[in-house]
């Protein structure tokens, strides 16, 4: 299992598996599968779209994206995308935004015709992951490997910001209430807060600690509080071999470790 998508108004979720390249289906009441759709190669982030009602996988092995009817569970369409997709986001009226992760960019989609429309350079962001939005100011927030967000305007594709975040970041999110975003950055084991100043600037405004690969995260815009999943990792016994792109990125997991971390407001 990677990713999982919730079907808002149709009481479906759907979580990508990329052991079998595969989605699940299956019922947000009763919590019990009702379908499994083939997808492409190494399915990893998943999206719903709203507006169209579709799902949308990012498939990393055949760097393309599988679009499914999220009301009859068929697979649609497929979107080729010339390179290896990462997270992605909705403006909830027909486009899909998708970090590229080997090409520095960021891929619009066309949610209703299955095509690619555009393609925005985010550099100087490296091996960009996380991706964030803010629907009201039309940004976008791509958290890089190279240590900065970069900032979009996702109506004119202009870049207007690379704030400097964390090392070994993963996951991004924005707090619509707040306006404050966020990186989770694994390597460093804390969150950069980013807040858009009334100039226009994008400055950080804190750095909070949470713990070494605390990298997954997922905010709730009611309370405001982020939770982050991470455990103690093992040294691997052998480095990785020559070639191999995980880098020695994957580790082994030491027993009873994993921990769920809430970070949230100061209570006053």
């Amino acid at each position: 299992m990677h990713g999982i998508a919730i079907a808002a108004g149709l009481n479906k979720g759907y979580i990508s598996n990329g052991g079998d390249n595969s989605v699940t289906v299956f019922n947000t009441v009763t919590l019990k599968e009702t379908a499994r759709i083939k997808v492409g190669n190494r399915p990893d982030a998943i999206l719903f779209d709203p507006a169209t009602k579709r799902i949308f996988t990012f498939n990393g092995g055949s760097k393309d994206s599988t679009v499914i009817d999220a009301v009859k569970d068929t697979n649609i369409g497929t979107i080729p995308l010339g390179g290896k997709p990462e997270f992605a986001q909705s403006d909830e009226k027909g486009q899909v935004f998708v970090n590229m992760e080997d090409k520095n960019e960021i891929a619009v989609i066309d949610a209703k015709k299955l095509t690619v429309t555009n393609r925005w350079s985010i550099a100087p962001c490296e091996s960009p992951t996380g991706l964030a939005i803010d629907l009201k100011n039309k940004r976008l927030f791509s958290v890089c490997s190279n240590g900065k967000m970069a900032i979009t305007d996702y109506v004119t594709g202009k870049s207007l910001a690379t704030p400097a975040i964390g090392k070994g970041p993963d996951a991004a999110a924005f707090d619509p209430q707040t306006g404050l975003a966020f990186s989770s950055n694994g390597q460093d084991g804390t969150i950069t807060v980013i807040k858009e100043e009334p100039a226009g600037q994008f400055k950080v405004v804190e750095t909070v600690a949470t713990a070494p690969m605390a990298r997954t995260m997922a905010l709730d815009p009611k309370t405001h509080r982020i939770y982050l999943a991470t455990a103690k990792a093992i040294p691997p016994a052998i480095p990785a071999a020559p070639g191999d792109q995980r880098g020695g990125h994957r580790r082994n997991i030491e027993p009873d470790s994993f921990e769920l971390l809430i970070v949230g407001p100061a209570a006053k």
